[in-house]
């Protein structure tokens, strides 16, 4: 049905063209949010690949290949998305959080997450687009490889280089998660001087004091 519907479309049919578009829309708009991290970024992302899509198509060798074909057509649009905005774009240094407040009592799942979403949106778009296809949309580097059209070899060495820098950005949110607790808290013998002043009952502050009142 998909092949029948991908002939018609590259002969220039607009509704099969569309049943095509709307059968992969979900997955086309998953894609670009996954990348960019942006509802109306990923829209128009999304949007630029499908005008292309249509002008492209009669140049499609395989129709099996459509779906694929397509996913790359998002991937790049996205990638040109990303180069685009940031050239504009100011991101904060991961540093600057130190000064923020800091609840002791958070769970150090949420600096992970965001700390792995800075350090994601920090990657090389081709870094980025190897991320979400392999981890996210689960496809295996092989298929990976094909979306991009880049070897295989280029596919690792990228996902490797991704993965390397959201690891180093977990170790530095770690680390700064330990320094924000450090300054909250007191030094651990402090700290244990407050709680056996608290526990232990009042006693008297000079013998003087004593004496009158055993005297009393």
């Amino acid at each position: 049905m998909t092949r029948d519907l991908v002939e018609r479309a590259r002969r220039g049919d607009h509704d099969a063209f569309a049943e095509l578009a709307g059968a992969a829309i979900s997955r086309l708009d998953a894609t670009a949010w996954l990348m960019l991290r942006d509802a109306d970024r990923a829209t128009d992302a999304v949007q630029n690949a499908l005008v292309r899509a249509w002008r492209d198509l009669p140049t499609l060798r395989d129709p099996d290949r459509f779906d694929a074909w397509l996913r790359r057509l998002v991937v790049n649009a996205c990638i040109d998305e990303i180069r685009r905005t940031r050239r504009s774009r100011f991101d904060v240094d991961v540093n600057d959080i130190s000064d923020l407040p800091f609840d002791a009592d958070q769970t150090s799942a949420i600096a992970d997450r965001d700390q792995l979403e800075r350090a994601f949106r920090r990657l090389e778009p081709d870094e980025r687009a190897v991320i979400v296809l392999h981890h996210y949309l689960d496809l295996p580097l092989p298929e990976v490889a094909a979306t991009l059209r880049i070897p295989l070899g280029t596919t690792k060495s990228r996902l490797y280089r991704g993965l390397r820098q959201m690891r180093a950005a977990l170790v530095v949110g770690l680390r700064l998660h330990r320094l924000r607790q450090s300054r909250m808290l007191p030094p651990l013998s402090l700290r244990q001087q407050r709680h056996d002043g608290a526990q232990r009952p009042s006693q008297c502050t000079s013998r003087r004091t004593c004496a009158a009142s055993s005297r009393a």
